[in-house]
């Protein structure tokens, strides 16, 4: 599958597509090998991700080869659009 045909699909909430855009064009996800799956995928509620410590989310982000760099609230908000379905959000 294509980078633009990935960039056009809705993710999350319906805008998170341009938003995972913006931010790759700004640098804010570090480049690494690859995309990852680890054997399970998480069950944290939006909740969840809006108090979750840094290290936390960013050991999450880690397990799916998704090294991001940002504020705790930015990283915050790519980890919900990136695991949460729309009517979770």
């Amino acid at each position: 599958m294509t980078s633009s045909k990935m960039d056009s699909r809705p993710v999350g909430n319906g805008n998170v597509n341009v938003k995972v855009i913006d931010i790759v064009k700004k640098e804010k996800v570090v480049k690494n090998t690859g995309f990852q799956v680890p054997l399970h995928f998480p069950f944290y509620k939006k909740a969840d991700y809006e108090k979750m410590e840094e290290w936390r989310v960013d050991f999450l982000l880690e397990q799916y080869g998704i090294p991001y760099k940002g504020t705790l609230d930015e990283k915050r908000d790519f980890a919900i659009g990136a695991f949460l379905w729309p009517h979770q959000s």
